[in-house]
């Protein structure tokens, strides 16, 4: 006898009329019927499927032992979900092994935090398991709100509302578009979290899209004792919403915003001076490469706009242009905003024509040359020279022109950007050229992640340096003939 089929099959939001052809033809063929229930016993998935129902149809209910109720288990609630599922797979089991095909159904997609993929997980290496999509909740919630999701270069983040708060803040800070759902008694902290995002006043409220008793409503105004699990918030495309909006009088001349530049340091909060700490916070918008934005704390009614770590000319642009606007905007960069790094970038976007009326400022952080110095003592103490080894924004032969001249010149080097997935020979060629100058014993300082979780911090020589085991989050401190290295404190005398 051969095996039954495993359909794991998605109904969509609740429509019956959503369902795919594909899905109603399935359970009208399947000789088993099996769908989740809670202890109730009234299943949401049957229902919506039961306008393809047929007599003689083995149907299994599998009844959740527990879901938002206490529970006696020895493994908690992790312990008896875990148990239910293996009972419910091994149940399946003995109808695929009869040769009679189960039709699964889940509301929405199967796949998309889907009961299904639980019995999927369990039963697939035995049995041939199909799964058959469903329009999700996300896409109807934008269907019946009448508002697209994305468009163009926008960022949909789809994010559960079990989050804790302050990281789901962060991450609807981070994005353009969000749906958030699991909702339910997670509510409060999920509008807490849109919040501290400054995205509130953008957010709505949708409870069973495209179902007959649907309720749409601005997320601010939902009392939150009326919210069911089967509902979400939902952040739409923000540049749709600005179509909408009534337009927006001109700004008149010279009466821009302003961009300060904002130095972060080299790691965490530790780090980070009072003068910038009072900027961030006075900022309505945060601009910056993604990671260095996360680091910025959360404040409500902030905007936040992160970008890749490759387009800096772009990410200047939008500062201004959003100062132009009347913002104040803060550009983070990590450790000191004029050390290759943003302050830069933005007054090369000014002097090309960008922003005309706004204020630039630059507010200084502790450099990564400088905290890289203190782990280990003061190699810096005497003159020196800051030199990056990328040959993304000039030709290698000017750098080596320049490590030539500064190792004649018997200067401390500090090296930015030493090495990187695709840069892997500079570093080596950069010893080279500093050991026609240099003894094999001058000490080197491979400085990785200072003030991070990943800090390490080796002293060892310019002969023994292995270009291999340095990275991107590395920076090299090189000392010159007159550095001292002695029992891992490094330091150069201020006198001759």
């Amino acid at each position: 006898m051969s095996l039954g089929k495993l359909y794991g099959v998605g109904l969509g939001p609740g429509d019956p009329e959503l369902m795919t052809v594909k899905a109603a033809r399935l359970i009208s063929e399947a000789s088993v019927i099996a769908y989740h229930s809670a202890r109730h016993g009234r299943s949401i998935a049957r229902s919506v499927a039961e306008p393809y129902l047929r007599e003689g149809q083995i149907e299994e209910k599998l009844v959740y032992p527990v879901t938002t109720e206490t529970t006696d288990h020895p493994g908690g609630y992790e312990g008896a979900i875990a148990d239910f599922y293996e009972l419910s797979a091994k149940r399946l089991a003995e109808h695929l092994d009869a040769g009679r095909d189960v039709v699964l159904l889940c509301e929405g997609d199967p796949f998309f935090y889907g009961s299904y993929m639980y019995m999927h997980e369990r039963l697939s290496s035995r049995f041939e398991a199909i799964v058959v999509p469903g329009v999700t909740s996300v896409s109807a919630a934008s269907s019946v709100l009448g508002r697209p999701l994305v468009q163009r270069d926008e960022v949909l983040t789809v994010l559960p509302g079990t989050l804790p708060a302050p990281e789901l803040a962060r991450r609807l800070a981070d994005t353009d578009a969000a749906a958030v759902l699991k909702l339910g008694r997670t509510f409060s902290s999920v509008r807490e979290a849109f919040a501290e995002a400054g995205k509130l006043d953008d957010a709505v409220f949708v409870e069973r899209a495209t179902w007959g008793q649907q309720r749409i409503e601005p997320l601010a105004e939902v009392d939150p004792s009326t919210v069911p699990y089967f509902s979400l918030a939902l952040l739409p495309s923000p540049a749709y919403a600005s179509r909408q909006s009534p337009a927006v009088a001109p700004v008149s001349a010279g009466s821009g915003g302003e961009v300060v530049v904002v130095g972060l340091g080299p790691a965490g909060p530790e780090w980070l001076t009072p003068e910038a700490s009072a900027e961030l916070s006075e900022a309505e918008h945060i601009v910056g490469y993604g990671p260095y934005v996360a680091r910025v704390p959360q404040k409500a009614g902030q905007q936040r706009h992160a970008s890749g770590n490759r387009v800096e000319a772009d990410r200047a642009r939008e500062a201004l242009s959003l100062a132009a606007a009347g913002a104040r905007v803060a550009v983070v960069s990590s450790g000191d905003p004029g050390v290759f790094a943003m302050a830069s970038a933005v007054l090369e976007q000014v002097a090309a024509g960008h922003g005309t009326g706004v204020r630039v400022r630059i507010v200084p952080g502790v450099t990564a040359a400088q905290a890289a110095a203190s782990r280990v003592g003061a190699p810096l103490g005497h003159d020196y020279c800051v030199l990056s080894l990328s040959d993304r924004l000039k030709p290698w032969e000017i750098i080596e022109k320049r490590l030539d001249a500064a190792g004649a010149a018997d200067l401390v080097l500090a090296l930015y950007n030493p090495a990187s997935r695709t840069r892997t020979t500079q570093l080596a060629d950069a010893r080279a050229v500093l050991l026609r100058h240099r003894s094999a014993e001058t000490p080197v300082v491979v400085a990785r992640d200072v003030g991070g979780p990943e800090e390490d911090i080796r002293v060892t020589t310019l002969g023994d340096l292995d270009p291999s085991t340095v990275d991107m989050r590395c920076l090299l401190i090189v000392g010159s003939s007159r550095t001292r290295a002695e029992n891992g404190i490094v330091w150069t005398p201020r006198s001759y």
